[in-house]
């Protein structure tokens, strides 16, 4: 039980009761939280965080929801959104960049660049938010945000910790620090050309928006690409490119992408993906792993997703990329 007099006593953010997720996140999908929060500083942040924690309060963090499936039911216990009171960026005499965890990728690349610093020109365009990017390691084109990252400050336990990036646990799309709350990020670039940078970063968009049905709300890459082979690849060699369920649809521009055609429902994503899923282990014998992360849902409806698959009986031989 969440006791709001409890939280507003050393809480100056927005609070709001039963809030609509599908506001938040870049597929237009999903139910209310009991309780949404918005801290608006450091204190806020760890305060609230120690409250729920002590009070074994059930909590999700979110930046701008760029790679979440919320449940059509919602989420029981808080949602806590950084995007707001976390959305700065600065750099120092030293010529370090922080920057907090809820600003935009894309603005953070807009800074980075305006101070000639060469390296975050590759994040142009992935629709995240720093801290959510960092917790990922997102990245694009053979870098990754953590390549020149110095250390995070993150919220462990009911304390602020500053983590080198030695200690990080950084690893393709993925890093050790899932069980914190990510709150501030430093980092040190090598110096470049801002009109080379914005060349880059031009075209970098300009690629995006010819491969990825942009015009559409969609959470980015359904699935991680397996060892040695790419998820879009072996979802449009099973044939499901433009396969849909109520409102949800396989891009035709890109099959690692389901796009919110007609009002799509997060269990019309759930159905798609479990058949992307289970067409490419049946076909190739892989198990494609999910990117995106589904919020709110019980553990069964999860299964088709998660559990292990048989090996395919008898594996085709992979058809060429178109």
């Amino acid at each position: 039980m969440i006791n709001l007099d409890d939280i507003r006593r050393s809480f100056s953010g927005r609070i709001a009761i039963s809030e609509p997720l599908e506001r938040y996140t870049t597929f237009r999908i999903g139910g209310p939280a009991d309780i949404y929060l918005e801290p608006s500083d450091k204190h806020d942040a760890v305060a609230l965080i120690a409250h729920l924690r002590r009070e074994n309060v059930p909590f999700f963090l979110m930046g701008n929801g760029s790679n979440l499936l919320v449940a059509d039911e919602g989420i029981r216990g808080a949602v806590v959104n950084l995007e707001h009171g976390f959305n700065y960026v600065s750099a120092d005499d030293d010529g370090v960049i922080t920057a907090g965890a809820g600003i935009r990728l894309a603005k953070f690349v807009d800074f980075c660049i305006g101070r000639g610093c060469r390296g975050a020109e590759m994040l142009a365009g992935i629709p995240g938010t720093l801290g959510g990017g960092i917790i990922m390691n997102a990245g694009a084109y053979g870098g990754e945000i953590s390549d020149h990252l110095l250390a995070v400050e993150v919220i462990r336990g009911e304390e602020l910790v500053r983590v080198s990036k030695e200690m990080g646990g950084f690893a393709y799309r993925t890093s050790g620090l899932a069980r914190d709350v990510v709150l501030e990020a430093s980092f040190r670039f090598p110096e470049g050309s801002p009109e080379e940078m914005k060349t880059i970063r031009r075209e970098t968009m300009l690629k995006r928006n010819r491969s990825q049905p942009v015009q559409f709300p969609n959470a980015g890459s359904i699935f991680k690409n397996p060892p040695g082979d790419h998820a879009a690849r072996l979802i449009e060699a099973c044939g499901l490119k433009g396969r849909r369920v109520g409102g949800a649809e396989i891009s035709e521009l890109h099959a690692n992408f389901i796009i919110n055609v007609d009002g799509a429902s997060a269990r019309d994503v759930l159905a798609l993906a479990a058949i992307a899923r289970g067409e490419v282990a049946r076909r190739f014998g892989v198990e494609l792993e999910l990117e995106i992360k589904p919020i709110g849902f019980d553990a069964d409806d999860l299964v088709a997703l998660t559990k292990e698959l048989p090996d395919a009986s008898a594996q085709e031989t992979r058809p060429q990329a178109p």
